[in-house]
Order: structure tokens, then sequence, then C-alpha cells
């Protein structure tokens, strides 16, 4: 009966009409019939509900937050959060979930949460690597990079990006690899730059050989992955402090100079977020300093025109706070940090109004992700088992 009724319309009204369901209608319609099940696992229709007009009131938080259980033992959950109103009075969505497969050591203040990216999110400890529809709630632990440094080197990762690539219509999670010599043939002026790639639609890793680039060095702040404008991109100091991006289609580098009040010994840190549609800077204190009420401002800048220096401009004086880091925009003007003592905070960028919220977690556990529903399917995926936590 169900499938006459649906044969009864065509492909394209179908569509339309579902489009228009929340996202918990929808996965609840896709076991109604075959039909629709193959309709809306079409990457005809993904995509059309990817493109979905949406604002900022359809956004969702996903909070992730580790708490001690034992000597050593974390147990690191992700809660998904909303709020009627521009207010501090959140709701849980759904019910939270296990992060899966990432380290549960103190190590889990280095977990990379980096998206989202159509629909999906990347979590990596820069061990294991998994892919996750916060939507579906489906995952995926992806295959670890096979690479290894020779005898007598040393590879670290200094960076971690996730991006879709739209000439190939894939997406790539970027590791960007520094293989130094060890002792007794260490020297600092002996480094090799690899970049390894991951392609999800081959499922493969492969490595490409990066060592005539004189690039920067790289730092990892828990907000400064940033894939934005086709690009990935971190902080990397060189002769100066400047934004590194990596086209994820054409696989090149380029530098971007930040503004000139940003330098090596202006005792800041920096985070990457979105705002307004912009590429948009955040300049802090360095945690743990001690703040000078007079001159250690936060300060937020906007690329008015990306790639284009002169058009960074300071929309943001923000007065001296002390915090771990910034986490994420919300709505286009609430900002969420961390504190120095693993409290979530909110400061209100129009009225610089700070709150203290009633969320937290171990000190610099704290991830934020701001993200809108999609049914973006990973191959190979395990649906989360969301009774986990009631």
């Amino acid at each position: 009966m169900t499938n006459g009724i649906v044969n009864k319309f065509s492909k394209d009204v179908l569509m339309y009409l579902i489009l228009k369901l929340p996202i918990k209608s929808i996965l609840r319609f896709k076991s109604i019939s075959k039909s629709l099940y193959n309709l809306m696992q079409s990457s005809t229709f993904i995509n059309l509900h990817l493109n979905h007009t949406t604002c900022t009131k359809d956004e969702i938080i996903l909070f992730k937050r580790s708490i001690k259980e034992g000597h050593n033992e974390f147990r690191s959950i992700m809660s998904f959060l909303s709020s009627y109103h521009d207010n501090d009075d959140f709701y849980h969505v759904s019910p939270d979930l296990d992060v899966p497969h990432l380290t549960s050591t103190t190590s889990c203040i280095f977990h990379r949460f980096i998206g989202p990216c159509r629909g999906l999110i990347l979590l990596t400890d820069k061990v294991e690597t998994v892919l996750f529809n916060p939507a579906t709630r489906n995952y995926r632990l992806l295959q670890p990079s096979p690479y290894d440094s020779p005898l007598g080197f040393h590879r670290s990762i200094n960076g971690v990006a996730f991006g879709f690539d739209s000439i190939s219509n894939d997406y790539k999670i970027i590791r960007l690899a520094e293989v130094r010599g060890e002792p007794p043939f260490y020297c600092y002026t002996v480094i090799q730059w690899r970049v390894e790639i991951y392609e999800l639609s081959i499922d493969s890793w492969r490595d490409v050989n990066h060592g005539d680039l004189p690039l920067p060095y790289v730092h990892w702040y828990p907000c400064a992955e940033l894939f934005y404008k086709g690009a990935s991109h971190w902080f990397g100091n060189g002769r100066s402090i400047e934004m590194l991006a990596f086209d994820v289609s054409t696989e090149t580098f380029r530098k971007i100079k930040m503004p000139h009040t940003c330098h090596s010994k202006d005792r800041k840190c920096y985070a990457l977020v979105v705002l307004n549609e912009y590429l948009t800077l955040v300049c802090y204190p360095y945690p743990g300093c001690k703040i000078d009420p007079a001159i250690d401002f936060m300060e937020i800048w906007v690329m008015k025109e990306y790639g284009v220096i002169e058009s960074w401009t300071n929309i943001h004086i923000i007065p001296p706070l002390v915090i771990e880091s910034p986490l994420a925009v919300w709505r286009n003007h609430i900002l969420f940090l961390q504190s120095i003592s693993g409290h979530l905070i909110s400061c209100d960028l129009n009225s610089h109004e700070v709150k203290e919220l009633n969320l937290d977690g171990w000190p610099e556990s704290l991830r934020v992700t701001i993200f809108t529903q999609g049914l973006t399917l990973i191959s190979k995926e395990i649906q989360h088992n969301s009774t986990q936590l009631q």
C-alpha cells in the first residue's frame, strides 16, 4: 500500500516534499518502503539536502569533553545541544555518545575535531582517524597511514586537515609530516616535509614529497585547522607568524600574511573560525601568562576579501579574559571559549557579555563544532549505539 501511494508522486515531487522534513523524519521515512530508501540513499537527494537552504537557527552544537574516571583513564563524551534563544539555556537534541576509538589517556587534550565539511566531521588523535556524521550518528574508523620514517629519522605530524575536493568530488584528509634526523644524525637544518593524503573514494593513503618547499613550522591550537574556500589552513612560524594554506584540489601550498599586529613576540595565540562567512582570526593572550589589563585584549579580525592581505579588518576588541582557547562561533555572534579550569564560556560579540556555562570537562579537553544536519554517507560506516548514554 505504501509503495502504491509513493508511486503516485513523481520523483521530483517526492524529493521536494521530503526535503521539507526534519532529518529525524527523513531517517524514519527510509524504512517505509524500498523505493523511498533508494531515493534517499541516492547522491542526488543527499546533495540536494546538503545544499538545502538553512539558517543559523538550524545549527546544532557538538560539545566534546573528557572526564577522568581512574588513574590516567578518561572517558570522552559528545553532547548535541541547542537553544531556543541566544541564551545559555541549552537542551540536549539527542542522547550523548562516547567518542569512538580515540585515546582515553591524558592525551585526550590533543583530540582534534575538524569540520564540519559537507556534513562530516573528522575525529583524530594523530594515531586513529574517524569520519563521523553527527546527524545520522554513523562513523567509520579509517585505516591508519602506512608511512613511517626511515632508520635514523623521526616523523612527527604537525598539521591535520579535512576538506572536500570539488574537482574530483571526493573527501580528503591531509597530514603534514616533518621528518628530522635523530641522534646521532639530528640536525635542525635537516628537515624534509611530507604530505600524507587520504582519499575517501578509494580508501587509500599516498605520500607526497614537498621536501623542497621552505614550509614554516606548523603550530597546533585547539581551534586552528580550518577548511575554507577549498583550502585547509594552519598557523605557521617561519620568518614571521603566518597562515599556511593547502588547496585540496591542486594540492599546492600558499602563505597568507596575518594582520600587522601579529608577530612572534606579541604573547598571543591564535584561532581560526568563520564569522558571517568571512575567514576570521581570533588573537588571544597566551594561556597561563599574567594578564596585563592595559594591553592583553582579545582581538577579532575578519578578512573581507579572501587572500587579500590589505582586507584584514579589526571588528572587535574584547576586554582581557583568562582562557585556554577559543572553540567556535555560534549563530554568528556567540564565541565559545574554554577556561583554564575546563569550563565552557560564552562571549557575546555584540555586547561583550561573558558567561560561564554549566558545561565542563578535564582542563584543555573541550572541543566545540557547530553543524547543520546532513545525510552524507560514509562507505563501510558503522551505526553508533546511541543508547550508550541517556
